[in-house]
């Protein structure tokens, strides 16, 4: 027996079909304008460049950085390049004072480090990597080169060794070998890497980061807690 073909059927399902590879298309464009965002955070800054970094062609490169910069969330001038925009400097300054943690300890990071003469960071756990969330400097002429809102290893700075400490052995490796699949260099094998950290003591609050990012200089994390004891 041969089914009779509806018309309507059809119509219906074609409409959806079409709203489907709409919502598809505006996802798409929406993902793509967010990576050239983040690439002219990190300090792409032209438009060859750019269409690299997000593997795009220079047209369409072109076409969606066009937009941010009609919508004020990126900026151009000739001979400079491309900018993040005062729509963007707005929506981090508002993310910044909604976050609890930078609000509360702001204060006592500036006090810490008109203490010691050095800068001086706050960052929380992001997934497998340490998320700086704020950044006081310090006196002495060094160049740290760590701003808020990036994120850097675990394993090798102090503030991601400190924001570990609660953990067991297996997840412990579990970071390690994690950070081993980012490509990233570190030249302390995982055995040392684990007995190392568990040296640390964790009632002390912190940790020494023995290999630093910053070539000839150490630096110390310190894990703040909640009043439960767990790391905040």
């Amino acid at each position: 027996m041969t089914k009779r073909f509806d018309p309507q059927k059809g119509e219906s399902k074609s409409r959806a079909a079409h709203a489907r590879t709409k919502r598809w298309l505006g996802s798409q464009t929406l993902v793509r304008g967010l990576e050239v965002l983040e690439a002219v955070a990190s300090g792409v800054n032209n438009l060859a460049d750019l269409a690299a970094a997000v593997k795009l062609n220079r047209s369409t490169a072109h076409r969606l950085a066009s937009t941010l910069v009609e919508k004020r969330y990126l900026t151009f001038a000739a001979r400079q390049g491309y900018g993040l925009g005062p729509k963007a400097l707005e929506i981090g300054y508002q993310a910044r004072i909604q976050l609890t943690i930078p609000r509360v300890a702001h204060e006592h990071l500036e006090a810490l480090a008109a203490q010691t003469g050095d800068t001086v960071h706050l960052g929380i756990l992001d997934g497998n990597r340490a998320l700086y969330l704020d950044k006081i400097a310090g006196r002495r002429r060094i160049d740290i080169s760590s701003r808020v809102g990036e994120v850097q290893p675990l394993r090798s700075t102090g503030l991601g060794k400190a924001l570990l400490l609660d953990e067991n052995d297996a997840k412990l490796r579990e970071f390690y070998r994690c950070e081993n699949g980012t490509g990233e260099l570190y030249d302390v094998p995982e055995a040392s890497w684990l007995k190392r950290m568990q040296a640390l003591i964790p009632d002390v609050r912190r940790a020494a980061d023995l290999i630093s990012r910053e070539l000839g200089w150490q630096a110390a994390g310190a894990a703040a807690r909640k009043s439960g004891r767990q790391l905040s």
